[in-house]
C-alpha cells in the first residue's frame, strides 16, 4: 500500500470520533500543484447522491463532472439549472480572468464546492483538481476544506506521438487524450508522416497512405544495427478518423497540432510519388531507421502544388490555428547534386541548401498566413546548421525566417534559444536531453527538474517562451505497451514543468502527490515505466 493511501486512511479512522484539525499544506495530492492552497478546518462530505449546479454554457464540462464522479466514486449526479442551490456550483465570472487565462478558484467550504473560472477551459481544469482530492474513507467520500487558487505557468503544455514510425491508432491516442486532460496538458502534437510512413489519409493522393503508410519490415535494436524483424508494418488513419479524434480533444480542452514534415523525412511520401523527390527515382518506404533517401524537390511547381493540395485537407481537418511543418535533418545532397535545383538557387540569389530552405520554409509559412494559420517548426528552419553534414561555412545567412514562425527547439546550442528569441521569435523548448521521452537516460528526477526559460534569458523576454513539448519518439517502440513505460510516469512530471510555477516545484512534494495518480493509472491497465 502506498504511503500517501496509508496516511489518508488513518485521517478517515480518526474522523469517526475527532473533528478534524488545521492540516498541513501536503493535505491535497494533486498533478500539477496549484499554485495557492489555503487550508480550513475541517472536511465536506459528499453523500451517493450529489446535486451539481451549472449555467448552459457548461454543458460539457459539467457532462465530464457527472461521468468522473460516477465512474470514480460511484455517485448519481442530478443536475440543476444555475438558480438552484447544490452540492457542486460550477460558476463561469469574467472577473477571474485576472487568474491568467484557463485559471480557476476551487473552493471548499463545509456549504459545499464552489468552481469558478472565467471560462468553459478553467472550468475544465479545476474539474481535474476536484477529481484528485475527493478521498474515499471505506463509504464515505470527503473533501478536505480550502481554496485553491490557479493557473497555467505556460500556454502550451504538449505531448507529441510520432506515428511515422510506428502507427499505433486512435483508441491509444484516445487514451493518451485522457491522460493529457487529467494532467491539464492542452496540446497534442501529433507526428504523422516521416521517411517510414505517411499516416493521414490525403483524398487528392491517395497512395500517400496505400503505398506511404506501408513497410515490409522494422530495424530493430538500435539506430544502425541493420537487423530487422521482417515484419510487415501498416496503419493510417482516415479523414473519418481524424475528426473523431480532433472532437474527443476539444471536448476535453486540448488542441491538436499535425505535423507534416517538409522538405525532408520525405522518403514515405516519394515511394508514392517519386516526381516528388530531387532524383525522381522509384524507392521504397525505409525500413531502416534515420533520415533516409531523397528529399522534396522544392524548386518543382508541380511539387509546391502538392503542398498546397494536401494542406488544404489538412487545414480542412485541423481547427488549430497552427500547422506544424517539421523542417529537421535536411540532408541537402541531393539538392548539391541536382542542375535543376541549382538554377533555381542562382536565379533566387540563394547561395547554400540552408538559405532555400529558409526561402521555401517562407513561402509556406506565407501560404498558410492566407488561409488563416499559423507556421511551426522545429529549429533547422532559422537556417541554423546544427549537423555535421551540413556545411558550416558558407557564410552569413540573407535569408530571414517569417518573424510569424513558432520555433521549436530540439536541437543545437542550448544559447540559440536565446539568441532566437532575442532576434524577435515565440518558442516552445523541446530540447532532447530534458524531453525525449524515447531517453532512458532521462530519470524521472530529470523530467521533473526541466525549466522551459533558459537561465540566461533576460525577465523582459521571458514571455517569449510559449511552454513546453515532450515527445515521444517511436522507431523502436513498436507497441502501445512499450511506449506506455516510456511515457508514464513521466508525463506528469512534464506536465508540473507547464503548468506549476518554477518556485512552487518540489520533487519530494510530485512524489507523494503522484501516488495516487499512479494507482489511477495500474487501475485502468496502463502500463508504468520506472520512477
Amino acid at each position: 500500500m502506498h504511503q500517501n493511501y496509508a496516511r489518508v486512511i488513518g485521517i478517515c479512522l480518526l474522523l469517526a470520533f475527532f473533528s478534524l484539525k488545521a492540516v498541513s499544506m501536503e493535505g491535497y495530492s494533486i498533478v500539477p500543484y496549484p499554485q495557492s492552497v489555503v487550508y480550513k478546518t475541517g472536511t465536506l462530505t459528499l453523500g451517493k447522491s450529489v446535486k451539481v449546479t451549472y449555467p448552459k454554457q457548461l454543458r460539457s464540462e459539467v457532462g465530464f463532472l457527472k461521468e468522473y464522479l460516477s465512474d470514480e466514486f460511484g455517485v448519481k449526479v442530478k443536475l440543476l439549472s444555475s438558480k438552484e442551490k447544490g452540492d457542486i456550483l460550477l460558476n463561469l465570472d469574467p472577473q477571474q480572468t485576472k487568474l491568467k487565462e484557463n485559471g480557476y478558484t476551487l473552493d471548499v467550504s463545509a456549504d459545499g464546492i464552489k468552481l469558478t473560472a472565467a471560462s468553459a477551459n478553467g472550468i475544465f481544469n479545476g474539474i481535474q483538481t476536484l477529481r484528485q482530492i475527493i478521498i474515499r474513507c471505506e463509504n464515505t467520500l470527503t473533501v478536505q476544506q480550502g481554496t485553491i487558487t490557479d493557473y497555467p505557468a505556460f500556454s502550451w503544455r504538449a505531448f507529441m506521438l510520432d506515428e511515422g514510425r510506428h502507427f499505433k491508432g486512435k483508441q491509444e491516442v484516445k487514451r493518451v487524450l485522457d491522460q493529457m486532460a487529467l494532467l491539464k496538458m492542452n496540446v497534442f502534437h501529433w507526428h504523422l508522416t516521416d521517411d517510414q510512413g505517411w499516416r493521414i489519409e490525403i483524398k487528392k493522393y491517395p497512395r500517400l497512405t496505400e503505398i506511404g503508410g506501408y513497410r515490409d519490415s522494422t530495424e530493430i535494436k538500435h539506430f544502425g544495427s541493420n537487423e530487422y524483424d521482417g515484419l510487415p508494418h501498416s496503419g493510417y488513419y482516415t479523414q473519418k478518423d481524424i475528426k473523431e479524434i480532433i472532437a474527443y480533444a476539444t471536448r476535453r480542452h486540448i488542441q491538436v497540432i499535425p505535423e507534416i514534415e517538409m522538405p525532408g523525412h520525405a522518403s514515405a511520401a516519394i515511394a508514392a510519388y517519386p516526381w516528388l523527390g530531387v532524383t525522381n527515382k522509384q524507392i521504397k518506404v525505409p525500413c531502416k531507421f534515420g533520415v533516409q533517401y531523397d528529399i522534396f524537390n522544392v524548386t518543382d511547381p508541380k511539387v509546391l502544388r502538392f503542398f498546397e493540395e494536401v494542406i488544404d485537407e489538412v487545414i480542412a481537418l485541423f481547427p488549430a490555428p497552427i500547422i506544424h511543418i517539421g523542417g529537421d535533418e535536411v540532408r541537402p545532397n541531393h539538392w548539391n547534386e541536382s542542375p535543376e535545383v541549382k538554377a533555381y538557387m542562382a536565379k533566387h540569389n540563394l547561395k547554400s541548401p540552408a538559405e532555400l530552405q529558409v526561402f521555401f520554409t517562407n513561402n509556406i509559412s506565407n501560404l498558410l498566413a492566407t488561409k488563416g494559420k499559423r507556421m511551426m517548426g522545429w529549429n533547422e528552419i532559422t537556417g541554423d546548421r546544427l549537423h555535421d553534414y551540413q556545411n558550416k561555412d558558407e557564410g552569413e545567412m540573407k535569408q530571414k525566417l517569417s518573424k510569424n514562425t513558432i520555433v521549436q527547439f530540439w536541437q543545437g546550442a542550448p544559447g540559440l534559444i536565446t539568441s532566437t528569441i532575442k532576434s524577435g521569435y515565440e518558442v516552445v523548448n523541446s530540447y532532447h536531453s530534458s524531453t525525449y521521452l524515447d531517453y532512458a537516460s532521462i530519470t524521472l528526477s530529470k523530467a521533473y527538474a526541466f525549466n522551459p526559460i533558459p537561465k540566461e534569458l533576460p525577465a523582459e523576454l521571458q514571455g517569449k517562451v510559449l511552454g513546453l513539448g515532450c515527445q515521444m519518439w517511436s522507431e523502436f517502440v513498436p507497441t502501445a505497451e512499450n511506449m506506455n513505460t516510456k511515457v508514464y510516469p513521466r508525463l506528469a512530471a512534464y506536465a508540473e514543468c507547464g503548468w506549476t510555477v518554477n518556485e512552487n516545484k518540489n520533487y519530494d512534494r510530485f512524489l507523494k502527490c503522484l501516488s495516487p495518480i499512479l494507482d489511477r493509472w495500474k487501475k485502468a491497465g496502463i502500463e508504468i515505466g520506472k520512477l
